[in-house]
């Protein structure tokens, strides 16, 4: 009876959000052999819809999770962890941010496909109600989705990380919401043997889950034509090309979040001083909802704070503040959408310039012979007489930031004349050859951009530097490339591994003897990679416990390591002389196929503990898309880890799993007639 009254609401609601009527049998669905979704409608809007229908037919359960962390309702689903999240969630103001700009921000265009997004999603409810996790959750309105969005960014931009330090552990890192790391490159004709230009859309995300990519190819009539690639929730493609270009995205690390300590009146632990006057701190008891296992809710309410700088927390250690452009944006979908039909360099370049995207390299490619390299970034105006990158005084003016560097402010390379930019999480004053590259120095150092190199800019480096000409077959070996470099670019050195004595240390003998006669390679052949991998991840792990992420690794430690690896494989393989595919493993449902890649290779894999000494893949390598532009458009191959449905019970689930561990890709296409002739069934959403 309950959700009979809550569905007959949805419906209400919905029709009162969307004036213009979406008609289902005017949009459709194409799914081609491997289940990715085509979705054919007269208007963008329509589109939309679809896109929402497609993508909760595949995937419904973690769309709601994501919208429930947006909503702050995760600990109807997942009880005190989820409720740790929701209190995140409502001290960043997500919610008040996007009722506050939600009218004056957002284009009339754009709430449109928010509002047929909302649409599509919730009939898709109504229709599925025994798929529903949490029925309070509907109906999802385009608010909703702009909250979703503030907290993802802002946990990209290190909200989660600032939080958990501040309350010393005490608040929940929200990991299944994280972006990961990434690959893009691109070449244009005066690289390439065949005058074409390429592009590398090479995501390392996590295999499932909120930020786990979708495939998905969006046509409307009204010039909306892209295939690529986005995340649960997301009612546009976040990276992909379109009929004229196209982009990847990789995780960038300037500085995009700064904390303040408040200087607290000594009469009132709840006054803080701005600017030679004590400020009482905003108070707010915020609910939060816990299901506890078939219980009904219960209902508690823990304090929440705010001060001029943004969200608060008082410590026995202090008050501290923390202030991001993230908490300051409800534009980036808008902006991503508007790229999405962006026809040449000069439009995308415009779209760009909005600076809603509070964060991500972008790699830029065009079939008019354009490459381009941007570290973006919403990065304020900082007054340069104080460290950034260090705790700020929260008791000036002068720390409160308002303003923002415009796009022309950033790191950026246009049409080098080496031909190629690229970008593999690593320093923006490395985006292409070296005679080419823009000067740090050229730029305000209070943006705090990253000037490491890592394993991955070091190999693309060194594989591109022989090539006069690269041809397409070059650009996949650079893509699926296995090898670590010549020097080893970890943050943490390794050095040491390849140091020890095997005469000094009989015990681990047969390993140090391993390590040094290993290529360096992690195909799945390899017995050194197995080792190596093991003892990275042991080593990386005992760190982390440390508080160290940049180190030098000493000899006693690495020989601990060593030990401990050996008597891992002794323990579940009776041998240290283990194929590296016997040991890492790309596992979904029933299937377990040998799968290559380590943390920091080109073709990267990060893998978690699995069973019987066993590891199972979980990020790196995800979805990938080859393209190459030519005065007729785009030539199109992808691939995704496992498949274009997360459902256990569709075809879908693994069929591309194969081909993944096989380095190879799948044709796709922009045209909808081809689509239209090859698709394996054609459908309308309902």
């Amino acid at each position: 009876m309950y959700k009979s009254c809550f569905f007959a609401l949805v419906i209400i609601f919905s029709s009162k959000l969307f004036a213009q009527q979406i008609e289902p049998n005017n949009i459709q669905i194409a799914r081609d052999q491997w289940g990715v979704p085509h979705i054919f409608g007269k208007t963008d809007a329509e589109v939309a819809y679809g896109l929402a229908w497609a993508h909760a037919e595949d995937d419904f359960a973690t769309i709601q999770t994501s919208f429930l962390a947006g909503k702050a309702m995760l600990g109807l689903l997942k009880g005190k962890e989820g409720a740790q999240v929701d209190y995140v969630v409502q001290l960043l103001r997500a919610k008040e941010l996007v009722d506050a700009r939600y009218e004056q921000d957002i284009s009339p265009e754009f709430k449109t496909i928010l509002t047929a997004y909302c649409l599509g999603f919730n009939q898709y409810a109504k229709t599925h109600k025994k798929e529903v996790l949490v029925p309070e959750l509907f109906p999802v309105t385009p608010k909703d989705m702009l909250a979703f969005s503030v907290l993802q960014l802002a946990i990209s931009s290190g909200a989660d990380q600032a939080l958990k330090s501040i309350f010393e552990g005490k608040v929940a890192i929200l990991e299944e919401f994280k972006p990961g790391g990434s690959n893009a490159f691109a070449f244009n004709s005066s690289k390439t043997a065949d005058g074409k230009v390429y592009l590398n859309i090479n995501a390392h995300q996590p295999l499932e889950g909120p930020v786990a990519f979708y495939e998905a190819h969006l046509n409307s009539e009204e010039g909306w034509n892209i295939l690529g690639a986005l995340f649960p929730g997301a009612p546009s493609i976040l990276h992909g090309v379109n009929e004229n270009l196209g982009w990847a995205h990789t995780v960038n690390y300037p500085d995009k979040l700064d904390v303040y300590q408040l200087e607290m009146n000594p009469a009132n632990p709840k006054q803080y001083k701005f600017d030679g006057i004590w400020i009482d701190l905003e108070e707010k008891m915020i609910p939060l909802k816990i299901k506890l296992g078939g219980l009904l809710p219960i209902q508690v309410k823990k304090a929440g704070y705010w001060s001029k700088y943004g969200p608060t927390a008082i410590t026995k250690k202090g008050t501290f503040s923390i202030r991001a452009g993230a908490l300051d944006e409800i534009r980036a979908l808008e902006q991503w959408f508007k790229m999405n039909k962006a026809k040449n360099y000069t439009e995308f370049r415009k779209v760009l310039e909005m600076g809603a995207i509070s964060g991500y390299n972008l790699v830029y490619a065009d079939k008019r012979d354009t490459i381009f390299y941007l570290s973006n970034g919403k990065l304020p105006l900082r007054d340069p007489s104080y460290n950034w990158r260090g705790t700020l005084p929260g008791n000036t003016s002068k720390t409160l930031w308002s303003a923002y560097h415009p796009i022309s402010d950033l790191p950026q390379v246009l049409n080098p004349a080496s031909g190629y930019v690229f970008n593999t999480n690593h320093s923006p004053f490395n985006a292409t050859a070296s005679s080419d590259n823009i000067i740090e120095t050229n730029y305000d150092k209070t943006m705090g951009y990253e000037t490491w190199n890592n394993n991955r800019s070091v190999r693309f480096m060194e594989q591109v530097a022989p090539l006069e000409k690269v041809s397409f077959d070059d650009f996949k070996r650079i893509k699926f490339d296995l090898q670590l470099p010549k020097k080893l670019a970890f943050f943490t050195n390794t050095d040491s591994l390849f140091l020890l004595d095997e005469k000094k240390n009989a015990d681990i003998a047969d390993l140090i003897r391993i390590l040094k006669n290993w290529d360096r390679r992690a195909d799945t052949a390899s017995i050194g990679a197995s080792i190596f991998t093991h003892t990275y991840y042991k080593l990386e792990q005992q760190l982390k416990k440390m508080g160290i992420v940049y180190g030098i690794l000493t000899l006693p430690t690495a020989r601990a390591a060593l030990l401990e690896t050996k008597n891992h494989f002794n323990k579940y393989y009776s041998s240290v002389n283990v194929p590296y595919g016997q040991y890492q493993r790309l596992i979904r449902g029933e299937k377990s196929l040998a799968v290559a890649g380590m943390p920091d290779v080109l073709a990267a894999m990060h893998a978690d503990p699995y069973k019987n000494g066993q590891i199972k893949a979980k990020q790196g390598d995800a979805y990938i898309a080859l393209v190459r532009f030519g005065k007729d458009g785009p030539e199109i191959e992808s691939i995704n880890a496992y498949g274009a449905s997360a459902n256990p019970k569709s075809p879908h689930y693994t069929d591309q799993m194969d081909l993944f561990v096989k380095q190879q890709t799948k044709k796709m296409t922009l045209n909808k007639a081809e689509v239209l002739q090859q698709a394996k069934r054609v459908y309308h959403p309902q």
